[in-house]
């Protein structure tokens, strides 16, 4: 796999980092072993750090006492994170280590993550694993923490262990199968008889655990565990998701393990982390990493069938495309849809939410999906375990899941997302973008629809939709291009408005700095308490009481219910709104669903569902089904908000007081 030139300067980087480090510990070594006491004054990693021109080094140090080089590169989402660090490994080795083998302890924060880059590191035709062979002359070894090793392999090869972060960074390290004894690393270590060797071990790696607290009768004996290993070996350590690493334990764990080197991937790297380079999404783009624009068309209609259905059609329309893409290029692309649902547990479809299982029924039995091209992916239920996606005789086209694909799954076939949730759920409904993001091949197909990828949702607020894309697109470190994202002109994004700082007002100076919340309070038999919401205020309203006659008054607009379609793309150096369309539709009023939108206010949804219909009828007096439908979902004027606003006004005005 050819590095871009972005990837390229980032290696550029490192390399003239790990330069001025052989330097600076090639002067200031024969001075601290003449001086130890000045090794508090003399840090060789910020020392290097500083020649280059770079500030505000963070230092760490090892369990051993001896100071950690410790980088991070700041990479976004689909920028080859995994692939630089390959590359890194072998520059840290040739111009730092000076050899070619060794152990790497290769940290991963999740279970996906882990499985992937496993399944990567070990198939010798991947680009990871031939970037190691070739730095290894073919002799690598990929490792878990449960496969024994021993001193010649890690003298003979270049041993990558892969280990997941919770495995190592939890307080009850003892209970730990890394921490635990282990008689398949008794090559590390001292025959138990020596007990001279044994003290000049500890002498020499002071933080390995022991069995004895103490001295006891015959001297301390450190354990032969897989952490006492990597203490002794001093690993390089490559952090993936670097940013997910900073707790107190976490750092703890892996400053303990006396790495030699550190190197930290993150595409939002935290304060503390010693940014060596930052690549931005603009790069991505450039260099056709990346999907753009990116289309989000947010369905008016009430019923999610509607919506999955306009998706599916997109779908199919992009594979119609992608096969004669390949017949005049003999490159192959299967267009995937990912459709995030509210549930997929086995025991939650109880068709109040919308459940993987509703969804996988409706494409095979609605739209003829065969079912080999519908898959679960969930906690519970795996259908894509073990199957490569990107494989010509992979039938899948459909991927449905939850929160399953949140981060550590790559596939840039990945082109439809369908967002099938409720506004309850709108916080978590933007993480799957990502995912849809990658280009295949990272090369663009010059077919504008295959170079695009695409949103659809129903029932959201545009403009808050918008913004939490915003927002998701920056944790995946492409913060650059999203915060030069320009607003349509109807400006009905608050999260967007000029912003102006404010002061206190003279007369009110003598508050500044200090907070006041005041607090709603009753008064019973035992004085005075907070009111509580459901016992004070719930439990005294007379829902018979509500007159909804006066929603007669109530002006509709007379405009026509549309799909609120927007364009997202890039230009110049900006990423912004490029074009904004509607789509007129007729909507059937639905009681049902008006009734739904009541629920925070009124918790008996039989009272809901009586209070939606009463409305409805009082609404017919005056207008017909039409203007009714038109309003039913209105970004600016949705009737089932009204009814919310009028049900709370009458529960605090009318029927009690505190």
């Amino acid at each position: 796999m050819e590095l871009r030139d972005f990837q390229k300067g980032v290696l550029d980087s490192l390399r003239g980092y790990l330069n001025s480090l052989s330097q600076q510990q090639k002067k200031l070594s024969p001075v601290l072993k003449s001086a130890p006491e000045l090794a508090g004054d003399i840090h060789i990693p910020e020392k290097a750090w500083v020649s280059l021109g770079l500030r505000d080094y963070q230092r760490a140090t090892g369990g051993d006492g001896n100071p950690i080089p410790n980088v991070c590169m700041k990479v976004p989402t689909g920028g080859g994170k995994t692939l630089l660090a390959c590359h890194s490994i072998d520059s840290i080795n040739v111009m730092y280590r000076f050899k070619q083998t060794g152990l790497v302890l290769w940290i991963v924060p999740t279970q996906q993550i882990y499985a992937q880059t496993l399944k990567n590191l070990r198939n010798r035709e991947h680009p990871y694993r031939e970037v190691l062979d070739r730095a290894s002359a073919n002799n690598t070894l990929i490792l878990e923490k449960s496969d024994l090793f021993n001193s010649s392999d890690v003298d003979a090869n270049l041993c990558v262990l892969l280990l997941m972060l919770p495995s190592a960074s939890r307080k009850s390290k003892e209970t730990l199968k890394v921490f635990k004894d282990n008689s398949g690393y008794t090559s590390f270590f001292p025959n138990e008889e020596d007990f001279q060797a044994q003290e000049v071990l500890l002498r020499s790696c002071p933080n390995l655990d022991t069995f004895t607290e103490g001295m006891g009768i015959f001297g301390n004996y450190p354990l032969t565990s897989l952490g006492n290993v990597l203490r002794l070996l001093k690993p390089i350590i490559i952090l993936d998701e670097g940013h997910k690493a900073y707790s107190t334990t976490a750092r703890e764990t892996i400053f303990g393990f006396n790495p030699s080197f550190l190197l930290e991937l993150s595409a939002t790297p935290p304060a503390k982390a010693n940014v060596l380079v930052r690549v931005s999404g603009t790069k991505l783009n450039d260099e056709e990493m990346i999907k753009l624009d990116l289309h989000l068309i947010n369905k008016s209609s009430v019923d999610w069938k509607s919506t999955i259905s306009e998706a599916v059609s997109r779908r199919t329309s992009l594979e119609n495309q992608a096969k004669e893409y390949e017949q005049n290029t003999n490159v192959y692309i299967r267009p995937i849809m990912l459709i995030q649902v509210e549930r997929t547990g086995r025991d939650q479809r109880d068709g109040r939410f919308i459940h993987a299982e509703d969804a996988k029924e409706y494409l095979i039995t609605q739209h003829g999906i065969p079912i080999e091209q519908v898959a679960i992916k969930s906690s519970e239920k795996d259908d894509i375990e073990g199957i490569d996606l990107l494989a010509q005789e992979c039938e899948i086209r459909f991927i449905i899941t939850k929160q399953a694909l949140q981060e550590g799954w790559d596939c840039p076939f990945a082109y439809v997302l369908c967002i099938l949730s409720n506004s309850q759920s709108e916080t978590a409904m933007t993480q799957l973008i990502g995912r849809i993001l990658r280009q295949p091949y990272a090369k663009k197909t010059k077919v504008k629809e295959l170079d695009e990828c695409y949103i659809f949702s129903y029932q959201h607020d545009t403009g808050k939709l918008v913004s939490r894309i915003k927002r998701n697109l920056e944790s995946e470190g492409l913060g650059d291009i999203v915060g030069r994202m320009a607003v349509d002109s109807n400006g009905d994004n608050p999260d967007y408005m000029p912003k102006h700082a404010m002061k206190y007002r003279k007369k009110f100076r003598q508050f500044e700095g200090k907070v006041y919340l005041p607090i709603f309070a009753i008064q019973d038999e035992e004085g005075w308490r907070e009111v509580r919401y459901q016992s004070d205020i719930l439990a005294r309203i007379n829902w018979n009481k509500i007159d909804v006659s006066e929603l007669s008054g109530l002006k509709l607009g007379m405009g026509k219910a549309s799909d609120d379609i927007r364009t997202i793309g890039y230009s110049g150096n900006s990423l912004g709104i490029t074009s904004r369309e509607y789509h007129t539709n007729l909507l059937d009023v639905d009681i049902e669903y008006i009734a739904r939108q009541l629920l925070d206010v009124i918790p008996n949804p039989w009272v809901s569902y009586d209070l939606a219909g009463k409305a409805y009828q009082v609404l017919l007096s005056v207008y017909d089904d039409r203007a009714i439908s038109n309003n039913l979902v209105n970004e600016n004027l949705c009737l089932s908000r009204k009814f919310s606003m009028e049900f709370q006004v009458f529960s605090t005005e009318n029927d009690f007081s505190v």
